[in-house]
C-alpha cells in the first residue's frame, strides 16, 4: 500500500504511512492532531518552522529531523529530541531511512548555500519521497533518486514552474506533486500548468486546494 500524502498548504506536508506517520514543515495547521512521529523541518523560515504549528502535530516522543545550523533555534523552542542533518547526510529515523539534500538559490539571495537548508529522501512503505524544501533546480536536486517528487514551483523564493518541471522530467519520479504555491507565491492555476509539462510517464497530482 502506498503511503496517504497530504497538503494543507504551501509546503506544510502530511504523509501517513503503515506504521508511521510524518510531516513537513507544519504550517497554519487548523487543529491540533498530534499525530506525527517525525517532523522534518526544512529551514528556518517562518513559513517552514513553525513553533506555534510544530507543537500541534507533534507528540511527547516525536523525532525532529532539521538541518544541523538550526540546531540553537531548535534548542530554544525546547525541541530536544532532534536529529540535526548537514547536506549530503543519511540517517535511519524512528526506522525510516533519511536522506539530505541540499536546498539553496543559485541567483537568488533567499536561501544561501551557506545557510545549510535542507530537501529531504525518506523511504516510507518502500517509496522513496522527496520533499524538496525551498531551492531551485541546483545540482544536487537533478541528482535526486525517487519514486515521488515533492517540488516548489511558486517561483520568487524557489524554482518556478518551468524550472521545477524541467527538474522532474530529468529524474523521472513515478508521480510529481507541486508544492510551494497558491498561497504566499504562485497562482492556484500554476499547478496545472506544471502537470501540462510533465513528460510520458510522470504521473502528477495536484494536493493544494483540493
Amino acid at each position: 500500500m502506498n503511503p496517504t500524502i497530504t497538503i494543507n498548504i504551501h509546503s506544510s506536508i502530511r504523509i501517513a504511512g503503515a506504521e508511521k506517520v510524518i510531516r513537513f514543515d507544519p504550517f497554519k495547521i487548523g487543529d491540533a492532531p498530534h499525530d506525527a512521529d517525525v517532523i522534518f523541518i526544512t529551514h528556518a523560515h517562518y513559513d517552514h518552522f513553525s513553533p506555534e504549528d510544530i507543537r500541534r502535530v507533534s507528540k511527547p516522543d516525536t523525532v525532529f529531523v532539521a538541518p544541523k545550523s538550526m540546531e540553537k533555534q531548535l534548542a530554544k523552542e525546547g525541541l530536544t529530541h532532534t536529529v540535526l542533518l548537514r547536506p549530503g547526510e543519511t540517517a535511519t529515523v524512528q526506522g525510516l531511512p533519511v536522506e539530505a539534500v541540499a536546498a539553496y538559490n543559485s541567483f537568488k539571495p533567499f536561501h544561501p548555500k551557506s545557510a545549510g537548508c535542507l530537501g529531504y529522501v525518506v523511504t516510507v512503505d518502500g517509496q522513496r519521497i522527496y520533499a524538496a524544501g525551498d531551492t531551485d533546480a541546483v545540482r544536487e536536486v537533478q541528482a535526486v533518486r525517487c519514486d515521488i517528487a515533492l517540488v516548489p514551483i511558486g517561483g520568487t523564493y524557489t524554482m518556478n514552474v518551468k524550472a521545477a518541471a524541467a527538474v522532474v522530467n530529468t529524474i523521472r519520479p513515478k508521480l510529481a506533486i507541486p508544492i510551494h504555491y497558491g498561497a504566499i507565491v504562485g497562482k492556484p492555476e500554476d499547478g496545472e500548468h506544471f502537470r501540462q509539462l510533465m513528460e510520458d510517464g510522470i504521473a502528477v497530482e495536484l494536493l493544494i486546494g483540493t
